[in-house]
């Protein structure tokens, strides 16, 4: 019964490991991609690139939660893990606000302006380098998630998806506009996208007081 027992707290151990690095990367792939993503959408005068930069960013903030939690757990803190569940649910169901509140900036802004860019080009190569970077991410996360039977790591997951949705979108919309030059293309994903992430971040935020039956299903 004790090897049994050290070999699960190993086993827990090692998912919490990969659940840090996860999030490690969850964080510093965002930076960058917000970084180069505003930069050409600057340079291009690309309002949906530029959007998904500012995006990216959001995610990030899911990413630290993540991050705090399973740091204080394997620093042998005293608090109870539950707690530091809920409060990473909290601000990874924030950061999908955060996402919904800038998804219809950029729809509006860029519908006002009806403005063409230079090239979507980057766009291009950004949404694809993204589409598999977050596929790669979900999987691992998943994975960990379910081995730990973490609400908050599925829950930071979800919030991945929502990015993977983003990047097909801007994929698109990219690609439809070197084909048609047709401006605004945009607009109408920014809005869906902008619709699942506010459905994502009220199902996170009942998960958060406990009131969520979902059985995660917004993670399957």
């Amino acid at each position: 019964m004790s090897k049994l027992s050290d070999n699960l707290s190993r086993e827990r151990t090692g998912l919490y490991k990969w659940a840090y690095a996860l999030a490690l990367i969850t964080i510093f792939y965002n930076i960058l991609e917000g970084l180069v993503s505003v930069f050409f959408g600057l340079e291009d005068e690309t309002i949906s690139l530029f959007g998904f930069g500012v995006d990216s960013f959001t995610e990030v903030i899911s990413g630290i939660g993540i991050w705090h939690m399973v740091r204080r757990i394997r620093e042998g803190s005293n608090g109870s893990p539950d707690t530091f569940e809920r409060r990473a649910l909290r601000i990874t169901g924030t950061a999908f606000y955060v996402l919904t509140g800038g998804l219809l900036l950029t729809a509006v802004f860029s519908l006002l302006q009806g403005h063409a860019p230079v090239t979507t080009f980057w766009g291009i190569v950004v949404s694809v380098v993204s589409i598999l970077t977050m596929w790669m991410l979900i999987h691992f996360k998943m994975k960990v998630g379910r081995g730990l039977n973490s609400p908050a790591i599925l829950a930071d997951a979800a919030c991945t998806r929502i990015c993977i949705y983003l990047s097909i979108v801007l994929l698109f919309v990219s690609v439809g506009y070197e084909l048609t030059r047709i401006s605004g293309l945009d607009a109408a994903g920014a809005v869906l996208i902008a619709g699942l992430s506010f459905r994502e971040g009220r199902e996170t935020f009942e998960r958060a007081k406990g009131k969520s039956d979902c059985g995660y299903q917004s993670c399957h």
